[in-house]
């Protein structure tokens, strides 16, 4: 069992992220494992999930931000098979500040959430935290989209029926307390998993009373006397042992044995990388990267013939039926059409649609009348397509295998547009502008009086446009390297096809505990 392997040739900046990430695991090694005999968050998912890949989400969150470095925001999310079952695991990774919660760690945990409920993924919460990280509690507690989110959710998720189980395996203090207590089932493990709102230093301030934390909120205290869980586990292996047990009596049904069955495409997938775009204001024909991620190289083009510069089709990829929308171009007036006209017939067949992102942004001032017609008619033509993929009620994923920039990426559908899944290739750019296509030149007539100034802005764009400030703010899934696109998408499409068999859940009430 394994996570899929994401970008090595990383920036300086990133290698050292990684290394500092690594140092603080290995420091932690021997305090967790030795003396308090906790498993680090790897170890446990080694235990818990079948043994085979597992595809990890948002690995780079964390990466750089205002308040420092918070490794891969101090907890793994990600989806892997449990007795051949698809299910989100979010786990709290304790080597970072104790499992503290920062603003970058709940957005991460909201994310794995919405993926959850829009796959109707049962979820598993691995909940080792502190709590909220205090200093920055401006920042992840009052608002809509904060920490109360995360147990909002926890009750639409059961009352869509939507399974949930929770393991305390280790300290679950303020916010992180109510995780275990709002799934519908939960298991502690005795001598490290506790459950309260405050520890005994708390209550000898408060009290002067002095408690150990087991009589406070140890595992037999709440599952004897309090009823907080449902499960006691004397050890961690027996406790993800518990969890299996769970997951296999949900009544759902497996991936079919034989479902695996298909044939790789007929060019090396490894050849995607000298295919990745480098220079932004051109692009290469975008077929040539579908025949290195399609089954058998086979792809059926719908208006082959017609705004060839979005190319539409459909093909399997792992023997998922799957509808593609890949930009080979401009989005012109009759790529936009045919673009609405293919996503609504997806829609309509049901059929997963495919999104390989790669646009630019446009001139803002058109140079002539006949100009502002066109970019006109061009307008209306993407208001159609951003109308048909907004309303879209398909499974939607998208890679950003280039640029992603302008109004065409909302076409395209950007984060904006809610797609089950969004990933970037490492040369990706993210932004309203494309810096490649600003120069001193071009700009001293619109204002700029200092070059140096405007040299600065220009990097500073530029940073702000990769791939990795991206991941790092969640802005998407994570960043993957372009031979294992295939098979990411191949886990993603798995992932929807599980939702397909299951079908779709009523909302009624959640399950209430005593």
């Amino acid at each position: 069992m394994k996570s899929l392997p994401v970008v090595s040739n990383l920036p300086t900046n990133t290698q050292n992220y990684w290394k500092r990430l690594k140092w603080e695991e290995v420091r932690m090694r021997f305090y967790d494992t030795q003396r308090n005999r906790k498993l680090l968050v790897r170890e446990r998912l080694k235990r818990l999930l079948d043994d085979e890949t597992f595809l990890e989400l948002s690995p780079f969150a964390g990466l750089g931000l205002p308040y420092g470095d918070v490794p891969a925001a101090g907890c793994l999310s990600g989806i892997g098979k449990i007795c051949g079952i698809w299910c989100m695991f979010i786990a709290n990774d304790a080597t970072v500040k104790g499992g503290t919660a920062y603003p970058i760690s709940v957005k991460k945990q909201l994310r794995a959430q919405e993926i959850a409920i829009q796959n109707r993924l049962p979820t598993v919460y691995l909940v080792d935290s502190g709590g909220a990280f205090l200093p920055l509690q401006a920042q992840l507690f009052p608002d809509k989209e904060h920490g109360g989110k995360t147990f909002y959710n926890e009750a639409i998720m059961s009352a869509l029926k939507i399974p949930q189980v929770a393991v305390v395996c280790g300290s679950c203090t303020a916010g992180g307390a109510y995780i275990p207590t709002m799934t519908e089932e939960a298991i502690i493990v005795d001598r490290i998993g506790t459950i309260f709102l405050a520890g005994p230093p708390l209550v000898k301030a408060a009290t002067g009373e002095d408690v150990t934390a087991e009589d406070l909120g140890g595992a037999k205290m709440h599952s004897r006397v309090s009823g907080c869980v449902d499960h006691f586990a004397p050890t961690e292996p027996e406790a993800y042992s518990r969890v299996r047990m769970i997951i296999s009596t949900l009544n759902f049904d497996p991936e079919p044995e034989g479902a695996a069955q298909f044939e790789d495409p007929l060019y090396n997938t490894e050849e995607l990388v000298g295919l990745a775009p480098r220079d932004y204001r051109h692009t290469l024909d975008v077929k040539l990267v579908l025949s290195r991620l399609v089954d058998g190289s086979r792809f059926l083009q719908f208006k082959a013939d017609y705004g060839t510069t979005l190319v539409t089709g459909f093909a399997s990829i792992e023997g998922n039926l799957v509808g593609i929308v890949a930009s080979n171009g401009d989005l012109t007036h009759d790529a936009s059409l045919k673009g609405s006209h293919f996503v609504q017939l997806c829609n309509q067949r049901n059929i997963p649609l495919l999104f390989l992102q790669n646009t630019t942004s446009q001139s803002l001032l058109p140079p002539s009348v006949s100009k502002a017609e066109q970019l006109t008619n061009r307008l209306k033509a993407q208001a159609s397509m951003i109308s048909a993929v907004a309303c879209a009620t398909v499974p939607k994923i998208t890679v950003v295998i280039g640029g992603c920039h302008g109004g065409e990426s909302f076409a395209m559908c950007g984060r904006s547009y809610e797609p089950n899944f969004l990933f970037l290739w490492p040369n990706a750019r993210i932004g309203l502008l494309d810096a490649t296509r600003l120069s001193w030149s071009d700009q001293k007539d619109e204002g700029w009086t200092d070059e140096k100034e405007f040299s600065a802005q220009l990097n500073r764009l530029k940073e702000e446009s990769s791939a990795f400030y991206s991941s790092a703010r969640i802005w998407d899934d994570g960043v993957i390297l372009p031979e294992d696109t295939r098979p990411v998408l191949g886990k993603c499409l798995k992932i929807i096809s599980q939702w397909k068999r299951e079908g779709t859940a009523v909302q009624s009430s959640p399950l209430l505990r005593m």
